[in-house]
This record gives structure tokens, sequence and C-alpha cells, in this order.
């Protein structure tokens, strides 16, 4: 069996969970993280379009002006979704393979999840409230394109059902 388990910030824990809770032990089990592309580029364009302007060689600190921070935006990203996959393969506790893909994020874990068994996800909206909202644009776009079976989980416990009013009784003539 295929697994791959989507590692996001704030989630993680609950799809790793939900990993080691459902799948068999002898599954092979793909960690995924997915760096948004769009970030590092507002950075780097930020910088050539407005920040980069202005500042001549001769008056800038050592540090600071003059360098373009999409560079240190993509390095802080790298870091941080590499220490994120450690984290849950800790949490994991048995072999995976932990996988770290750079792009726009819903197509690249859809296209991870090509030829596995299951994906594995959590909810990434509104979870205040039961209902479509729980679900943010990534997750409607996974779920809706997934080229496999999806388990959806509840990052922490689901917010209480509403009351339902219970039917008249009909009565009979």
């Amino acid at each position: 069996m295929a697994v791959v388990v989507w590692i996001v910030e704030g989630t993680w824990r609950a799809c790793v969970d939900a990993a080691r809770a459902h799948t068999p032990a002898d599954a092979d089990v793909v960690l995924l993280h997915v760096t948004p592309a769009d970030v590092p580029g507002a950075a780097h364009g930020a910088f050539a379009g407005l920040l980069g302007r202005g500042h001549p060689s001769g008056d800038r600190p050592a540090e600071g002006w003059g360098r373009d921070p999409g560079t240190r935006v993509e390095h802080l990203a790298a870091a941080s979704g590499g220490q994120l996959l450690q984290d849950a393969a800790d949490r994991m506790g048995r072999p995976c393979v932990r996988t770290e893909r750079t792009g726009r994020v819903e197509r690249e874990v859809v296209a991870a999840a090509e030829g596995c068994d299951l994906l594995i996800l959590a909810r990434d909206g509104d979870r205040t409230h039961l209902g479509p909202h729980s679900l943010g644009p990534a997750a409607r776009f996974v779920l809706d394109h997934a080229p496999c079976p999806v388990l959806l989980v509840w990052p922490e416990p689901p917010p209480g059902l509403p009351a339902t009013p219970h039917p008249p009784a009909r009565r009979t003539p």
C-alpha cells in the first residue's frame, strides 16, 4: 500500500496520527511538504520593483540593502519544510520517505498522489463549524482532483453537531 501524507504547519500531527492508525505497518508512506513558489517570488519582485531602487551601492550597510530577500526567504522555507518533515517522521515512528516540493501547493499534492493507494490530509479552512467552509481552497482542490482515495481528518476534535429538531410525528386519521 502506497500512502501520501500531506504535511502542513498546524495540522501535520493529525495527519501523521491518522497514517499510523489507518495504514498497515508495512505501508510505503511518503510524508509530503509543499512550499508555495509564490512567496519567494513575491519577495524577489518586491525587491526588484520597489526595494531595489534608490540605494546606491556606496550608501548601503554591510547587511540588508542591496540584497535580494527572496533568496533568504527560499532558504528559510526550505529549512522550515525540512524541520517539519523531520518532526513528522519522528512522530510517524516507522520508516517513511520525506519529500519536499515547491510550486502551486494543491497541484503538487495532486501530482504526488498519482499512483498511490491513499492520500491523507487535514481540513484547512474554518474548523470552528461543520460544513464546506471547513475546507480551504487548497484542500477543496485536492479533494476534487485527487487520483486516489482520500482520508480527510480534523486536526482537532470536530465541533459539535448542531441540534436538529425532530420532524413532527405523523398523525393518522
